[in-house]
């Protein structure tokens, strides 16, 4: 297969309208065809509920399902183990706070029937007070946890953890979290849909009627010995280049600052992700040329020999976040 085909790849976003979310997405991202309420934008999906489009290029409009069942080691790398996409990447916007719920990991999604899904959060705004649930302050039973859903006390034993720009949070299958109103992340998570309502602060949905919980599904996949927040708080040190944020066998992300034109040969993982998070940048592969804005989402196929990466024309320093997923050596 010739190296020359594969070039970095944008997609035309999967908006989704749930009645929590803001106009952030469109506003600050200058986007013009988010719905008035847009709670999510699918970055990279390989969903049938919402499954990615190229948006530029030779494959412009070819899904992303349809190429990987063409091209999946060239994509995503020789050692990918079958042609679906391992993860799911998002913008969400949380004008209001979503529901408190828990996913299932690679062990309960078979006690539920679902798909297990891990995923991290990094913080890219929010507003003064901007916080998030994450996970219990100490071990629980069932029992003593649905005794405080019926007494409306379960947010008194979860952390109530205050966030930042730059922060992130790791969220694994189990934990029992809540996205609170003001901000606004990126999600890379498991390639999964699989979310577990415990409590919705009696919302009624746009039927009415207030939306479905999944209690019993939920307390089958809860890790009642989870006490971690999961924060991961910027700090000086994210200032030197690269810095690792975090890393887990599904997926390893990285802050870089680009301040000057930088080249990548292909990377040993397979596949990247790169969100350009501030700025803007020109990047060169494949025998394109693309310019690639604040707020965008790329896929770096795996067979793409070398990436040049320069900052936008008035750009001084642009910063990324980069995605792999690590593979077993």
């Amino acid at each position: 297969m010739n190296a020359a085909m594969f070039y970095p790849l944008t997609f035309q976003p999967v908006y989704q309208s749930y009645l929590w979310g803001g106009q952030r997405i469109a506003k600050i991202y200058h986007r013009s065809e988010t719905p008035p309420v847009c709670a999510e934008s699918w970055e990279i999906s390989d969903r049938p509920e919402g499954v990615s489009r190229v948006l530029n290029g030779p494959w412009k409009g070819r899904a992303l399902d349809e190429l990987l069942r063409a091209h999946s080691h060239e994509i995503l790398g020789p050692q990918a183990a079958a042609p679906r996409f391992p993860l799911l990447i998002k913008l969400i916007d949380a004008a209001e706070r979503l529901s408190l719920q828990v996913h299932p990991n690679d062990v309960s999604a078979d006690l539920v029937g679902g798909e297990a899904k891990t995923e991290m959060w990094v913080v890219l705004e929010a507003t003064p007070g901007a916080y998030v649930y994450a996970g219990f302050k100490n071990p629980l039973t069932a029992e003593r946890f649905k005794n405080a859903l019926a007494e409306r006390k379960l947010t008194d034993l979860l952390h109530r953890v205050a966030v930042q720009p730059g922060d992130a949070l790791f969220i694994p299958g189990g934990r029992v979290h809540a996205i609170g109103e003001g901000c606004l992340l990126l999600e890379i998570q498991q390639n999964s849909n699989s979310t577990f309502r415990v409590h919705d602060w009696d919302r009624i949905g746009p039927d009415g009627r207030p939306r479905a919980l999944h209690l019993e599904q939920a307390l089958k996949v809860i890790d009642w010995d989870n006490t971690e927040s999961g924060l991961i708080r910027l700090t000086p040190a994210d200032s030197i280049e690269p810095s690792l944020l975090f890393e887990c066998p599904l997926f390893r992300v990285e802050r870089r600052g680009i301040r000057a034109p930088t080249e990548w040969s292909r990377h040993p993982d397979g596949f990247q992700i790169l969100f350009i998070a501030t700025g803007s940048l020109i990047l060169e592969g494949g025998g394109h040329e693309i310019p690639a804005q604040c707020g965008s989402s790329w896929l770096i196929p795996a067979g793409m020999d070398r990436l040049r990466l320069c900052p936008g024309t008035n750009d001084s320093e642009s910063r990324i976040l980069r995605i792999t997923v690590p593979q077993a050596r």
